[in-house]
């Protein structure tokens, strides 16, 4: 797909289920937090999980088997006592990291205008007579 594409596929078919699939992966925020940890190199599991707020053990055992799961991530064993377990991004993982740190960069770069909209946006509702707020079709 281009910006000029304006094509819009099938979302019942088996080509675009699997972008969705993929893309849910990679968009998750667990999975971005964890490639910009690995962007820097080679990580420990206890490193990974103090270095990004808020990640449970299971959810960050869950991604992290996911990502080696879709090729994005090595996890190498050594053997010792205890074994040492190290992640790190493979050659496809590196290449995502570049679309990632570029939507990183966007929304540094951005967020005064958003949030900007967004106050602006949330002034305009309360502002609004409450007959005339939107309504949900749902």
């Amino acid at each position: 797909m281009s910006p000029g594409n304006t094509h819009v596929p099938d979302p019942a078919s088996a080509d675009c289920r699997l972008v969705s699939e993929i893309l849910s992966r990679v968009g998750d925020k667990w999975t971005v937090l964890i490639i910009m940890m690995l962007g820097h190199g080679p990580k420990r599991f206890n490193e990974i999980k103090r270095g990004i707020n808020g990640i449970s053990q299971r959810m960050l055992t869950l991604t992290l088997r996911g990502l080696e799961r879709d090729g994005i991530v090595r996890r190498t064993v050594t053997p010792s006592i205890p074994p040492r377990v190290d992640y790190e991004l493979t050659d496809l993982g590196k290449d995502l990291l570049i679309p990632v740190a570029a939507l990183g960069d966007w929304a540094m770069r951005h967020q005064p205008c958003i949030m900007a909209a967004r106050t602006r946006f949330d002034a305009a509702a309360d502002a609004d007579p409450p007959q005339e707020k939107r309504v949900s079709a749902g």
